[in-house]
């Protein structure tokens, strides 16, 4: 009777089988390390210098994506290595209708442009020749742009005062604080400077600037200090609303010292 045994592989063959093993392991590995190396140069080496493959842009109206690429000295070779961002931003900030911009890089070949207008605070009167032209004025005191006038805005207060305004300019650092006020009540209560049909700027005879309030439905104006906010203006309001129904009315009331004073004949 045959007896049952168990064959076992000898040592010799066991480690045969694992050197096999091993060598098909590293050969493995040693493709999958060339892919990863190849993929990384790719990555780090050779993606940053191709042309951007995406380059999102997101302006406004009169500005458009041709433009903007133009303005910010990107074009078909602009690649993620070449690109310095804090220069696009300087040179989209040059030009005169953009008052903010973002610029991002997305590693290794996308690029992101965001440009924001400048928005109207106050309009003024410029001398074009023999003509008036409406120019705005931006919160930031800029003069940016001239006014369609069959399009312009009557809700936007008129300034003026202003000697010889051009495009470019700036308003004096002064009168800064006066035209961010108008952008601030412009969003918050703009019913309250539909009711001004003018603000007039005055050079004090020293420094500064007084500004003098021309309302809608009253023939009294109204002087204040080079400032203007909600509740002043409120304020104002509500007196010239009183002193109307009076039948002596002053020419001119005086705000600027907080307080509204004013003289009717020889009575203060």
């Amino acid at each position: 009777m045959a007896s049952d045994y168990t064959y076992a592989p000898s040592a010799d063959a066991q480690e045969k089988s694992a050197g096999k093993i091993v060598r098909g392991l590293k050969k493995i590995l040693l493709v999958a390390g060339i892919v990863v190396l190849a993929e990384l140069i790719w990555l780090f080496a050779v993606s940053p210098f191709i042309p951007f493959s995406s380059v999102e842009v997101h302006g406004f109206d009169g500005f458009d994506k041709q433009e903007i690429l133009l303005t910010a000295g990107i074009d078909e070779r602009a690649s993620f290595i070449s690109t310095n961002i804090t220069e696009v931003k300087e040179k989209l900030l040059s030009h005169l209708l953009v008052e903010s911009a973002v610029v991002m890089k997305r590693f290794p070949d996308k690029l992101s442009i965001f440009i924001y207008p400048r928005e109207a605070a106050a309009v003024t009167l410029a001398s074009i020749g023999s003509r008036q032209i409406p120019l705005y004025v931006d919160r930031n005191g800029v003069f940016y742009k001239y006014a369609n006038t069959s399009q312009f805005d009557q809700r936007i207060p008129v300034i003026s005062g202003f000697e010889n305004p051009q495009l470019s300019m700036r308003l004096p650092a002064a009168l800064v604080p006066l035209v961010e006020s108008l952008s601030v009540i412009a969003n918050n209560a703009p019913e309250l400077l539909a009711t001004i049909s003018e603000i007039r700027v005055e050079r004090k005879p020293w420094e500064g600037f007084d500004i003098v309030l021309y309302p809608v439905h009253s023939s009294i104006k109204v002087r204040l200090e080079n400032t203007l906010n909600e509740d002043v203006l409120r304020y104002v309001l509500l007196m010239l609303s009183v002193l109307e129904e009076n039948s002596s009315k002053p020419e001119e009331i005086d705000f600027r010292s907080g307080m509204g004073s004013y003289r009717i004949g020889e009575q203060s």
